[in-house]
């Protein structure tokens, strides 16, 4: 998939299950390193906590990575219902962190399912979105002549100029959608008169 929705900014949200608090803290992870990295910092800026439940999607769709972990509570009652409702979002790269203060009362294994469940489900209630999308590096070296025109065409087709050298000929770095590499390349072709020397 070259597009996929994934969280626009770090979420938070809290239930209460019988006493226990129970603290939903997501975020965006590209990485399964990002993901721990996220999951370590949940767990130190809240380290009196008694467990810090975590699943993870890396990835969307067929190619995913996902992880999870029960955290010390019974196994399968935390990570895996977790698990269960990021796979449902329709989102990606994403990372939820369910921290648990124990309460003093004890929910069972079926309350735990609910409870981690029902965490992970407030924080992705409270989440932005916005999509991912696969970008793809291309060197664009042209005349000065073609200059204009090369510029105009890159921005029809969602490119963004990363850098320019200005020597013999213009030299662009360019970074644009993976999706329209293939018809902005061909379009560069077209008016540059086949003049246009493009390197991924």
């Amino acid at each position: 998939m070259d597009h996929y929705l994934i969280p626009a900014a770090p979420a938070r949200a809290e239930i209460l299950v019988i006493n226990s608090r129970f603290i939903g803290s997501v975020d965006y992870t590209p990485s399964v390193e990002s993901a721990k990295a996220f999951i370590a910092q949940v767990r130190d800026e809240m380290s009196d906590a008694t467990h810090h439940a975590y699943a993870y999607l890396i990835g969307f769709g067929a190619s995913v990575i996902a992880g999870m972990s029960d955290a010390g509570e019974p196994s399968g009652t935390a990570g895996r219902p977790m698990l269960a409702v990021l796979r449902g979002s329709g989102l990606g790269d994403i990372t939820v962190v369910a921290t648990r203060y124990f309460g003093g009362t004890l929910l069972g294994t079926g309350g735990l399912v609910r409870a981690y469940g029902d965490t992970t489900k407030a924080a992705l209630a409270v989440v932005q979105h916005t999509e991912r999308v696969e970008l793809e590096a291309l060197s664009v070296r042209i005349t000065y002549g073609d200059y204009a025109a090369v510029r105009r065409t890159l921005e029809i087709y969602q490119a963004t100029i990363t850098d320019e050298d200005f020597a013999g000929d213009v030299t662009l770095m360019v970074s644009l959608p993976a999706a329209q590499r293939d018809v902005c390349v061909g379009a560069l072709a077209e008016v540059t008169a086949g003049q246009a020397v493009i390197k991924s």
